[in-house]
Protein backbone atom coordinates (compact mmCIF):
# COMPACT_ATOMS: atom_id res chain seq x y z
CA UNK A 1 0.00 0.00 0.00
CA UNK A 2 2.80 2.39 0.89
CA UNK A 3 4.64 1.83 -2.40
CA UNK A 4 1.39 2.17 -4.32
CA UNK A 5 0.55 5.45 -2.56
CA UNK A 6 4.09 6.70 -3.13
CA UNK A 7 3.67 5.91 -6.81
CA UNK A 8 0.40 7.85 -6.91
CA UNK A 9 2.11 10.85 -5.29
CA UNK A 10 5.06 10.70 -7.68
CA UNK A 11 2.69 10.36 -10.63
CA UNK A 12 0.68 13.39 -9.50
CA UNK A 13 3.94 15.36 -9.25
CA UNK A 14 4.95 14.31 -12.76
CA UNK A 15 7.88 12.23 -11.47
CA UNK A 16 7.04 9.27 -13.68
CA UNK A 17 10.28 7.30 -13.32
CA UNK A 18 9.97 7.35 -9.51
CA UNK A 19 6.29 6.42 -9.87
CA UNK A 20 7.20 3.46 -12.08
CA UNK A 21 9.76 2.21 -9.53
CA UNK A 22 7.26 2.57 -6.67
CA UNK A 23 4.47 0.69 -8.47
CA UNK A 24 6.92 -2.01 -9.55
CA UNK A 25 8.07 -2.36 -5.91
CA UNK A 26 4.45 -2.76 -4.79
CA UNK A 27 3.97 -5.50 -7.38
CA UNK A 28 7.18 -7.30 -6.35
CA UNK A 29 5.75 -7.53 -2.82
CA UNK A 30 2.24 -8.47 -3.97
CA UNK A 31 2.02 -9.56 -7.63
CA UNK A 32 -1.78 -9.72 -7.33
CA UNK A 33 -2.16 -6.07 -6.24
CA UNK A 34 -4.60 -4.98 -8.94
CA UNK A 35 -4.68 -1.30 -7.99
CA UNK A 36 -0.88 -0.99 -8.20
CA UNK A 37 -0.85 -2.88 -11.51
CA UNK A 38 -3.47 -0.59 -13.00
CA UNK A 39 -1.58 2.47 -11.73
CA UNK A 40 1.59 1.08 -13.30
CA UNK A 41 -0.24 0.57 -16.60
CA UNK A 42 -1.46 4.19 -16.55
CA UNK A 43 2.06 5.43 -15.80
CA UNK A 44 3.53 3.31 -18.60
CA UNK A 45 0.93 4.86 -20.90
CA UNK A 46 1.82 8.38 -19.70
CA UNK A 47 5.50 7.74 -20.47
CA UNK A 48 4.78 6.45 -23.98
CA UNK A 49 5.38 2.79 -23.13
CA UNK A 50 2.15 1.67 -24.73
CA UNK A 51 3.11 -1.97 -25.21
CA UNK A 52 4.12 -2.31 -21.54
CA UNK A 53 0.91 -0.55 -20.51
CA UNK A 54 -1.25 -3.00 -22.47
CA UNK A 55 0.68 -6.01 -21.19
CA UNK A 56 0.53 -4.82 -17.57
CA UNK A 57 -3.19 -4.13 -17.85
CA UNK A 58 -3.86 -7.55 -19.37
CA UNK A 59 -1.80 -9.29 -16.67
CA UNK A 60 -3.51 -7.29 -13.93
CA UNK A 61 -6.89 -8.53 -15.08
CA UNK A 62 -5.71 -12.13 -15.38
CA UNK A 63 -4.01 -12.08 -11.94
CA UNK A 64 -6.96 -10.43 -10.24
CA UNK A 65 -8.98 -13.62 -10.37
CA UNK A 66 -11.73 -11.83 -12.22
CA UNK A 67 -13.70 -14.09 -14.49
CA UNK A 68 -16.76 -13.53 -16.56
CA UNK A 69 -19.58 -12.80 -14.13
CA UNK A 70 -17.24 -12.71 -11.10
CA UNK A 71 -15.93 -9.72 -9.20
CA UNK A 72 -12.25 -8.93 -8.90
CA UNK A 73 -10.98 -9.31 -5.30
CA UNK A 74 -9.98 -5.65 -5.24
CA UNK A 75 -13.46 -4.58 -6.31
CA UNK A 76 -14.99 -6.91 -3.74
CA UNK A 77 -12.94 -5.23 -1.02
CA UNK A 78 -13.95 -1.78 -2.17
CA UNK A 79 -17.62 -2.76 -2.23
CA UNK A 80 -17.36 -4.34 1.22
CA UNK A 81 -15.93 -1.11 2.60
CA UNK A 82 -18.66 0.90 0.88
CA UNK A 83 -21.36 -1.24 2.51
CA UNK A 84 -19.60 -0.70 5.84
CA UNK A 85 -19.67 3.07 5.27
CA UNK A 86 -23.40 2.91 4.54
CA UNK A 87 -23.82 0.92 7.76
CA UNK A 88 -22.05 3.69 9.67
CA UNK A 89 -24.69 6.16 8.48
CA UNK A 90 -27.45 3.81 9.65
CA UNK A 91 -25.68 3.34 13.00
CA UNK A 92 -25.32 7.08 13.54
CA UNK A 93 -29.09 7.34 13.02
CA UNK A 94 -29.80 4.56 15.51
CA UNK A 95 -31.16 2.31 12.75
CA UNK A 96 -29.57 -0.95 13.90
CA UNK A 97 -31.46 -3.46 11.71
CA UNK A 98 -30.49 -1.53 8.58
CA UNK A 99 -26.87 -1.24 9.75
CA UNK A 100 -26.72 -4.96 10.52
CA UNK A 101 -28.08 -5.71 7.04
CA UNK A 102 -25.40 -3.58 5.34
CA UNK A 103 -22.62 -5.03 7.51
CA UNK A 104 -23.71 -8.56 6.63
CA UNK A 105 -23.62 -7.58 2.94
CA UNK A 106 -20.10 -6.24 3.47
CA UNK A 107 -19.01 -9.50 5.10
CA UNK A 108 -20.38 -11.55 2.20
CA UNK A 109 -17.80 -9.76 0.04
CA UNK A 110 -15.04 -9.55 2.65
CA UNK A 111 -15.47 -12.32 5.24
CA UNK A 112 -11.93 -11.79 6.54
CA UNK A 113 -12.43 -8.06 7.25
CA UNK A 114 -12.26 -8.25 11.03
CA UNK A 115 -12.92 -4.53 11.49
CA UNK A 116 -16.25 -4.90 9.69
CA UNK A 117 -17.12 -8.03 11.68
CA UNK A 118 -16.34 -6.13 14.89
CA UNK A 119 -18.70 -3.34 13.77
CA UNK A 120 -21.36 -5.96 13.12
CA UNK A 121 -20.85 -7.39 16.60
CA UNK A 122 -21.18 -3.91 18.12
CA UNK A 123 -24.36 -3.21 16.15
CA UNK A 124 -25.83 -6.54 17.21
CA UNK A 125 -24.96 -5.82 20.84
CA UNK A 126 -26.51 -2.34 20.64
CA UNK A 127 -29.58 -3.88 19.01
CA UNK A 128 -29.94 -6.19 22.01
CA UNK A 129 -28.75 -9.39 20.35
CA UNK A 130 -26.06 -10.13 22.93
CA UNK A 131 -25.43 -13.79 22.07
CA UNK A 132 -25.09 -13.05 18.35
CA UNK A 133 -22.71 -10.21 19.21
CA UNK A 134 -20.60 -12.56 21.33
CA UNK A 135 -20.42 -15.06 18.46
CA UNK A 136 -19.25 -12.35 16.06
CA UNK A 137 -16.65 -11.02 18.52
CA UNK A 138 -15.41 -14.58 19.06
CA UNK A 139 -15.02 -14.98 15.29
CA UNK A 140 -13.02 -11.74 15.12
CA UNK A 141 -10.74 -12.97 17.90
CA UNK A 142 -10.39 -16.34 16.14
CA UNK A 143 -9.41 -14.61 12.87
CA UNK A 144 -7.19 -11.99 14.52
CA UNK A 145 -6.13 -12.98 18.06
CA UNK A 146 -4.22 -9.74 18.68
CA UNK A 147 -7.07 -7.39 17.69
CA UNK A 148 -7.39 -5.62 21.04
CA UNK A 149 -10.66 -3.67 20.49
CA UNK A 150 -12.49 -6.91 19.67
CA UNK A 151 -11.13 -8.64 22.79
CA UNK A 152 -12.12 -5.68 24.96
CA UNK A 153 -15.64 -5.66 23.54
CA UNK A 154 -15.93 -9.43 23.72
CA UNK A 155 -15.07 -9.13 27.40
CA UNK A 156 -17.72 -6.47 27.91
CA UNK A 157 -20.33 -8.53 26.11
CA UNK A 158 -19.45 -11.64 28.10
CA UNK A 159 -19.58 -9.67 31.34
CA UNK A 160 -23.02 -8.26 30.43
CA UNK A 161 -24.17 -11.85 29.75
CA UNK A 162 -23.10 -12.87 33.27
CA UNK A 163 -20.04 -14.78 32.05
CA UNK A 164 -17.57 -12.97 34.31
CA UNK A 165 -14.75 -15.55 34.24
CA UNK A 166 -14.68 -15.57 30.43
CA UNK A 167 -14.70 -11.76 30.39
CA UNK A 168 -11.77 -11.61 32.80
CA UNK A 169 -9.85 -14.05 30.60
CA UNK A 170 -10.31 -11.76 27.59
CA UNK A 171 -9.13 -8.68 29.47
CA UNK A 172 -6.09 -10.50 30.86
CA UNK A 173 -5.23 -11.58 27.33
CA UNK A 174 -5.46 -7.93 26.26
CA UNK A 175 -2.89 -7.05 28.93
CA UNK A 176 -0.59 -9.76 27.59
CA UNK A 177 -0.92 -8.32 24.08
CA UNK A 178 -0.88 -4.69 25.15
CA UNK A 179 0.69 -4.28 28.61
CA UNK A 180 -0.73 -1.32 30.48
CA UNK A 181 -3.90 -1.13 28.39
CA UNK A 182 -6.02 1.27 30.44
CA UNK A 183 -9.37 -0.12 29.37
CA UNK A 184 -8.43 -3.69 30.27
CA UNK A 185 -7.04 -2.57 33.62
CA UNK A 186 -10.20 -0.58 34.33
CA UNK A 187 -12.49 -3.46 33.42
CA UNK A 188 -10.50 -5.87 35.59
CA UNK A 189 -10.91 -3.55 38.57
Amino acid sequence: DVYNMLGVIYHDQGQYQKALRAFEAALRINPGYTDAALNLAVTYNDTGKYKEAQETYRHALSRSGARQGKLDRFVQGKLANMYAEIAEVWLSSGMYPEAVHELRRALELGPAFVDIRAKLAGALRDQGEREQAIKEYEEVVRQSPSYVPARLNLGLSLFAAGRKDEAVKQWKTVLEISPGNRNAELYLQ
